[in-house]
């Protein structure tokens, strides 16, 4: 693990809560874009060595949706940075420790993550992200 890359936020909606994450706190939203593949819309905020995405689902039926009707707003995960993403899920999975996915997916930015179950984390979901090639 190098750093952790982001903390990721389920919102209800993006234009709702984009006033306090940037009025109130100062942060910057560098981005907004839509990952189909996860069924949200994400906003990245600027917050010095790390960043915060604001994740709005993009129908009930998706896990961000489905984390909003049983826990509400409120933090979803926390994501660290990785080199190589399949070395790390071949690692883990060495261990007792249980994943969501057992290979990687693509997330915001062309990113390739993979998902750490919280059962095995003490209760937080993690994300494993290894940038997209023409974002090293």
């Amino acid at each position: 693990m190098k750093k952790v890359d982001h903390v990721a936020v389920a919102v209800n909606s993006l234009d709702e809560a984009l006033p306090f994450w940037e009025g109130a706190l100062g942060l910057k939203c560098f981005a907004i874009e839509t990952v189909e593949e996860q069924g949200v819309r994400v906003a990245k905020l600027d917050a010095g060595n790390t960043h915060i995405e604001l994740l709005e689902p993009l129908s009930p039926d998706t896990p961000v949706g489905k984390f909003l009707a049983q826990r509400g707003q409120g933090l979803h995960h926390i994501c660290f940075a990785v080199d190589d993403i399949e070395q790390e899920l071949e690692f883990i999975k060495t261990t007792p420790t249980r994943l969501i996915d057992q290979t990687p997916k693509i997330g915001a930015g062309g990113a390739k993550i993979a998902f750490v179950h919280p059962k095995s984390t003490g209760g937080v979901l993690m994300e494993l992200s290894e940038p997209a090639a023409d974002q090293h």
